[in-house]
C-alpha cells in the first residue's frame, strides 16, 4: 500500500525538498549587484580591482562625492576661461575667507540633515549671536572673550529649545524652526536698538578672525605639510587596526596614492595663497572645526549613533539609543555652529547689523550642504560636505562677480544647482535599492 503524505503537515517528498531547499530561502534581485569589499579586490588584484569595485559602484548609484568634484572643476574651467582672473592668488584668497561663516552654519545643518530634519532658524541664530557679541563687546564693554562665549553660548542654547520641542514636545522640526526663524530675528532688532548697525573695532580679536593672515611662507606650507602627513597617518593607522582583527584593509600603495592626490591639492593652495597675503586665519579655523566634527562623526559613539537615528527612528530606539537625547544635542550643535558663523560673518564685514542673518544666507547653508553630498533622506552624509557645497556656491557667486552678472542670475543658477544636487541623490537611492544596497 502507498501512503500519501499531507505536505502542508510537515511531510514533504524529496521533490518539495528540492524545490524549497536553502536557495529560495534568500532570493536575490535579478538584477542586484554583488558587493565585495574594494580593498579585498585591491589586495587581490591590484588597482585593476579597485577600478572594478569603482565602476561597480558608479553603475549602482553610489556615486559619493564625484559629482561634486566634477561640478568644482567644470565651473573653475568655465570661469577661469572667461576671466584669467578668477584662479588668482587674491580671488581664491578672499574664497577661502568667505567659506568661513556660511561653511560654519552648513556645518551644522549637515548634522541636522544626518537626522533626516531640518533646521530653518539657523540664519536667525546667527545674526542674533553677532548681535549679542556686538551690544556685550562694544556698548557694554565686556571683555570680547567673554563676549565671543556669551554669543555661542546663546546660539547652543537657542539650539536646545528647538531640540526640545521637536524631541520632547513632538512638534514638527520644520514647525518650530521656522517659529525659531521669526522670534530670533525680531529679538536680534530689539537686540541691536535703534542704532541699527554696531561696528566693531579694526584692531579687535574678533576682526582678526577673518582679516588676520599668517604672512611666512612657512604657515602655509607647514599647514599643508601637517594636512598631508596627518591624513597619512589616520590611514595608515586605520588599515592597521583592520589588518589587526582581520577585517579587510587598505594596501598601503592605494594610501600612498590617496595621500599623494591629497598632497598636490593642499601644496597647490598653499602656494597660490603665498602669492597674495599668506594663510587666511579664518580658513585655518574652519579647516580646524571640519577635522575635529568629521572625528565625532566617524570615530565617536555619539556619531554613529545620530547616523543611526537618521537611518531608521525606530530601529535606533530598539538599539537602546537614547532619541531624545540625541536631538536636542543635534539641535544645540546646529545653534552653536549658527552662532559661530554669525561670529565669523560680523567680523568679515566689521559689523553686527539688522540684516544679519537674512537675505539668502539660509538658503546659502542648507544647499551647501546638500550640493556637498550630504542627503536630504537623512542618515548618510559628512562635514566635509560643507566645504564641498560652499566651494561650489562660492566659486558661482565669485564668478558671477567677475563678470558682472546680476544678483538675480546667480540666485537662478544656484538654485539650478541645488535641484541638480536633490535629483542626484534621489537617484543615486533609487537606483542603490533597485541593485540590491538600498
Amino acid at each position: 500500500m502507498t501512503t500519501n503524505v499531507d505536505k502542508t503537515n510537515g511531510g514533504p517528498s524529496n521533490g518539495a525538498n528540492k524545490a524549497s531547499g536553502p536557495a529560495d530561502a534568500n532570493p536575490v534581485a535579478k538584477d542586484a549587484v554583488t558587493v565585495v569589499d574594494p580593498r579585498l579586490l585591491v589586495r587581490q588584484e591590484g588597482f585593476k580591482g579597485y577600478l572594478t569595485e569603482f565602476g561597480r559602484k558608479m553603475r549602482s548609484g553610489d556615486l559619493g562625492v564625484v559629482p561634486v568634484i566634477v561640478g568644482i572643476a567644470i565651473i573653475w574651467a568655465v570661469f577661469q576661461a572667461k576671466d584669467s582672473a578668477f584662479l588668482s592668488p587674491k580671488n581664491l584668497s578672499d574664497l577661502s575667507i568667505l567659506l568661513g561663516g556660511t561653511g560654519m552654519i552648513s556645518v551644522g545643518i549637515v548634522f541636522v540633515l544626518l537626522l533626516g530634519e531640518i533646521d530653518l532658524s539657523v540664519g536667525s541664530v546667527s545674526g542674533l549671536a553677532a548681535a549679542t557679541l556686538a551690544v556685550l563687546n562694544v556698548n557694554h564693554g565686556v571683555p570680547e572673550g567673554i563676549a565671543v562665549i556669551a554669543a555661542l553660548a546663546s546660539g547652543a542654547a537657542l539650539g536646545a529649545v528647538h531640540g526640545f520641542f521637536f524631541a520632547k514636545i513632538g512638534v514638527p522640526a520644520f514647525v518650530v524652526t521656522l517659529a525659531g526663524l521669526l522670534a530670533w530675528n525680531g529679538l536680534m532688532l530689539q537686540v541691536l536698538g535703534t542704532t541699527g548697525t554696531i561696528s566693531i573695532a579694526d584692531d579687535s580679536f574678533v576682526r582678526d578672525l577673518t582679516a588676520h593672515y599668517f604672512s611666512q611662507l612657512i604657515a602655509a606650507y607647514g599647514a599643508a605639510t601637517v594636512a598631508t602627513a596627518g591624513f597619512f597617518l589616520a590611514q595608515f593607522l586605520d588599515s592597521r587596526r583592520r589588518k589587526a582583527v582581520g577585517i579587510p584593509s587598505r594596501p598601503l600603495s592605494e594610501i600612498l596614492v590617496r595621500t599623494g592626490v591629497l598632497a598636490v591639492i593642499v601644496y597647490a593652495a598653499a602656494w597660490r595663497l603665498n602669492e597674495y597675503k599668506g594663510l587666511p586665519l579664518a580658513l585655518v579655523i574652519f579647516v580646524a572645526v571640519l577635522v575635529i566634527l568629521d572625528f565625532v562623526v566617524r570615530r565617536t559613539s555619539y556619531g554613529r549613533k545620530v547616523i543611526a537615528l537618521g537611518g531608521s527612528v525606530e530601529a535606533a530606539r530598539r538599539a537602546g539609543i537614547n532619541v531624545v537625547a540625541i536631538r536636542i544635542s543635534v539641535y544645540s550643535l546646529a545653534g552653536l555652529m549658527a552662532a559661530f558663523g554669525g561670529i565669523m560673518i560680523a567680523s568679515r564685514i566689521g559689523s553686527a547689523s539688522q540684516q544679519a542673518g537674512t537675505g539668502n544666507l539660509l538658503m546659502e547653508a542648507i544647499a551647501a550642504a546638500v550640493i556637498g553630498g550630504t542627503s536630504l533622506f537623512g542618515g548618510r552624509g559628512s562635514v566635509w560636505s560643507a566645504l564641498l557645497g560652499m566651494l561650489v556656491i562660492g566659486s558661482i557667486s565669485s564668478g558671477m562677480n567677475l563678470l558682472g552678472v546680476a544678483n538675480s542670475v546667480q540666485y537662478m543658477i544656484t538654485g539650478g544647482v541645488l535641484l541638480a544636487a536633490v535629483v542626484i541623490d534621489s537617484v543615486s537611492r533609487r537606483t542603490q535599492r533597485s541593485a540590491g544596497r538600498g
